[in-house]
């Protein structure tokens, strides 16, 4: 198959797959006698693998690593576990951080509950202030002892 059929089979984007097979992730196809990349099902499988993996936000090298466990199907699975054990940490760490966006968010929309001119925006002012390094809504400035 070419490039763009297994782009259109995998939702995968035809500079995307040339980037994973630059990176290694993909293995280069074989070339027909007019020059087009002539992809197996084997690659289909890979880049769907890939894809899978990304989809669940794991980085590039990890997706690397899991396709040497792979290629090497007798190896112990612990450091499988491992790796997602630390892109589990990675999620909670990022949803923490996204629950104190929203506080954030939440404490600096209150200040404008009705629609102003600019002047009058209560976010505005909010983040005017903040720009000038004063506490705001959403950062309060903390008293160092």
């Amino acid at each position: 198959m070419r490039i763009s059929e297994l782009a259109s089979a995998t939702g995968v984007d035809i500079e995307t797959i040339r980037y994973y097979e630059k990176q290694g992730l993909l293995s280069e196809p074989e070339r027909q006698d007019n020059g087009y990349r002539s992809y197996t099902p084997a690659h289909l499988e890979r880049l769907s693998f890939i894809r899978h993996c990304r989809a669940l936000d794991i980085s590039l090298a990890d997706v690397r690593r899991l396709t040497s466990f792979i290629a090497s199907p007798s190896e112990d699975c612990g450091d499988i576990n491992l790796l997602i054990d630390q892109q589990i940490s990675r999620v909670k760490a990022r949803l923490k951080s996204m629950r104190a966006l929203e506080k954030q968010l939440t404490q600096l929309r209150a200040r404008c509950d009705d629609a102003h001119h600019g002047q009058e925006c209560g976010i505005l002012h909010e983040l005017v202030a903040a720009a000038h390094g004063e506490a705001c809504a959403c950062h309060p400035q903390t008293v160092s002892a």
